[in-house]
Parts: structure tokens; sequence; C-alpha cells
């Protein structure tokens, strides 16, 4: 008779579990596509018991008892702010649970983040911020020019016979990328979408860049990347509203969470926004990791905008900047042909361009050296325009290399 009474309250127990255990509710799934600019990010500090070696911590937690512990506590916090709970993403790299909550109109996200801010259970809370890439408008209709800017500046024949960045990997942190493109075909090694709510779709942004990077050489047609032997880490965090192309600090986060647990080289940021706690931790993270990091300069933002001001990076102009400005380099970005959607190429112009042309310098260098520092040459100690052969001789050692200054050359072989 006892084990009658028990069992409908075992029942009640194990559905209680299950509704515990059980992703985001209908309607909080249907406000994960909700605009970005209406979300806060909450980051509990949590043991990382659930991280695993073999990477499939995205998304899903793994061990029962701790999903349910933790699914309990957000929607603890939701309830206790007037919040919706999203989704989560953990990441146990930096130690923290990053939870998705949704803040009602009428309400600041910024207030939001600072009242939940106070709970003892949240490390911090911050809105989600958006980020911009750093190119001017395409001229797709004008004519492809025969010669690629790097082609001469930066003598890429050159370049080639001393390395291609062969067994490098190169994160494209960016809008969509035609992985099929002629010139882009069998240099992605993942092509993956970390944007909530949208599915991979290719876009002219990260095609760009991912062409400027590592499009194929010596195949007959279109151009040749500056490390053609190097292979891609697509990461979609971005996408193309009318005609700019726009990211969110979650999704940006993901990626690089991604970038760094699949050990990039070289993570390639050509964008910039507002300066964010839990990107400045990933970021530092990655850094830790031995990934160079590079990222556009934005002339129009104070110290050029984040990512571009955090220290450890390597921040990219396409125009020559007084040194008032800081460690800026400069690197062809003006008229670069590159690789368009639909399998075609196009014209480009700004920052992003110039920064995946020292993205693949950079990957020519841990080709010849894996480890050290990611030292560039250039005019300025601090900064200025890049001489991407005596960089390149640097790292290689000594080779017969014509190209570049011999000024520049003599200082790279005394340093």
């Amino acid at each position: 008779m006892r084990d009658r009474r028990r069992f409908p309250r075992l029942i009640a127990l194990c559905l209680a579990a299950l509704a515990i255990l059980l992703p985001a509710s209908a309607s909080a799934k249907q406000n994960a596509s909700a605009a970005p600019e209406r979300q806060i990010l909450v980051m509990v500090r949590q043991a990382p018991d659930h991280y695993r070696p073999n990477s499939t911590y995205a998304g899903d937690y793994g061990d029962g008892l701790a999903s349910s512990a933790r699914a309990h506590l957000a929607r603890r916090i939701a309830r206790q702010y007037g919040l919706t709970l999203v989704e989560n993403y953990p990441m146990p790299m930096i130690g923290v649970d990053c939870f998705v909550m949704l803040v009602p109109d009428g309400r600041s996200t910024d207030s939001a983040a600072d009242q939940v801010s106070h709970n003892a259970d949240v490390a911090w809370a911050q809105p989600v911020a958006l980020y911009d890439g750093r190119s001017a408008s395409p001229s797709p209709n004008d004519p492809l020019y025969a010669a690629e800017p790097a082609a001469s500046a930066w003598h890429l024949a050159d370049l080639h016979r001393i390395a291609t960045g062969r067994g490098v990997r190169v994160a494209v942190i960016d809008s969509g990328i035609e992985a099929g493109h002629p010139d882009l075909a069998g240099q992605l090694l993942v092509n993956r979408n970390f944007v909530t709510g949208q599915s991979l779709t290719v876009e002219l942004h990260g095609t760009g860049v991912a062409g400027v990077i590592a499009a194929k050489a010596d195949n007959g047609i279109g151009i040749a990347g500056v490390a053609p032997g190097a292979r891609l880490l697509g990461l979609r965090a971005c996408w193309q509203a009318k005609k700019a192309t726009v990211c969110d600090s979650l999704s940006l986060a993901k990626a690089i969470y991604f970038a760094v647990d699949h050990r990039a080289d070289v993570i390639n940021l050509s964008l910039s926004g507002p300066d964010d706690r839990l990107l400045r931790e990933l970021l530092k993270l990655a850094l830790d990791h031995g990934s160079a990091i590079v990222t556009a300069f934005d002339q129009n933002r104070m110290d050029g905008g984040f990512p571009a001001s955090m220290t450890g990076l390597i921040a990219v102009s396409d125009m020559s900047l007084a040194p008032s400005r800081g460690q800026v380099y400069t690197a062809p970005g003006r008229d670069v042909p590159t690789t368009q959607p639909g399998g075609r190429w196009f014209i480009v112009n700004g920052s992003s361009y110039a920064a995946a042309h020292v993205s693949g310098l950079l990957a020519l260098m841990r080709e010849r050296r894996r480890s050290g520092s990611a030292a560039l040459v250039s005019q300025r100690r601090d900064g200025g325009m890049i001489d991407a052969c005596a960089t390149l001789l640097r790292s290689a050692g000594a080779c017969d290399c014509s190209c570049g200054s011999t000024r520049f050359a003599r200082a790279a072989a005394r340093r």
C-alpha cells in the first residue's frame, strides 16, 4: 500500500526534474531571435565540472545534475529580476556560464544588467553590444584589377617562395563565407554559425575577408590570398544588414571561445565597437593560448574602438595615421580585389581588408616559426606601414628573399 502511495509522488518528482532539464520554454525560444539590443548576458561562476576536452561543451553541459542546478539557478535569477531566460552558453575555460536574458520593453538594459550584477550568484552582467565591420562601400560593378596591391607593395610572389601558411589555422570571425567559391573551395576546415535565430548564409564581408587571407593560388582564376596554404575556421558571428555588417557581443563571444578551443593560430576580427568585459576576458584567454589576434582600427572611434584599443592585439588601418593614435600598423586596404558571393570577385576598401592582409602575413610567419612573438617590421617602432618581406625574414631566419627594403631587412637581421 505504501508503495502505491509513493508511486504517484515518484512520477511527480520525475516530471518536475524533467521540466528543469528541458531546454528553455517555447516562448523563450521565440525570444532567442529577439533584437540583441534588448538582451543582457549574465555570467555565473561555476566549477568547470561540465567541461569536456572533446569540445562537447557547446550548448550541452553533459552532466544531468549540473545542468539541472544551472537551469534552476538561471530561472530563479530571471524570475527575481523580471527577465526572460533565452539561452545559455557554458564557457568553462574562463570559469563562467553565460546566460542570455531578455529585458522587457520599457526597461533599460544597462539598469537591468546593473541590478543583476548585485546578485550574489552572479559574477557580472552586461548588455549585449553591437559591432560593425570596418569596410567602405564596395564597388562590385568595377572591373577586377589585374594586380592586387599586395602583389607589388608586399612582393607577394617572393613571400610565397618562403611560406604559404601551410598547417596554420586562421579563425575568420565575421559574416558568412561562401565555402564553395572557386577561390575558396577546400580552404575552410569548418564553417559554423553562431548568430542566434539565423541559419548559416553566404555574405559579402566574410567572403571578402576570407579571400584576402587564403584564396587559392596558381589555380588560373581570381586572386591569390596572402596565405593560400592556410586553412580557415569560418565562424559566422556577424550578419549583413542592408549595406552594413553587424555583430553582437554574444555571437562574437561564442565564436572567440570556439576559436580558442580549436587552437586557432591567428584570429581575424575585422570589426569595431564598444568595450566589452566578456570579450576582453575571452581575448585574453586567446592570447594566453598563443593565438595572434588582428583587428581593424576605426579612426572614427577613440583609441580605434574595441578591440583595437586592447593591449596585445594587432590594430591595422588601411591608411597611415599620426603616431599620436598609438601603435597602429598600415597594410593594403584600398582597391583590393577579393572574393564575392556567387563565385565572383569585386573591389573592396577599408581597414577590414587591411587587417585581413596582416592575418595572412601572420599565417606565413607561423608556418616558419610556430611559437614566439608576432613582431612586425614597420616604418616606426610604434606602427606605420608594414614591410612584409622584412617581417617574414625575421621569422624565417636566413633565407634568400629579394623583396623588401634593404634597410628593413638589415634591421630585421640585427634584432
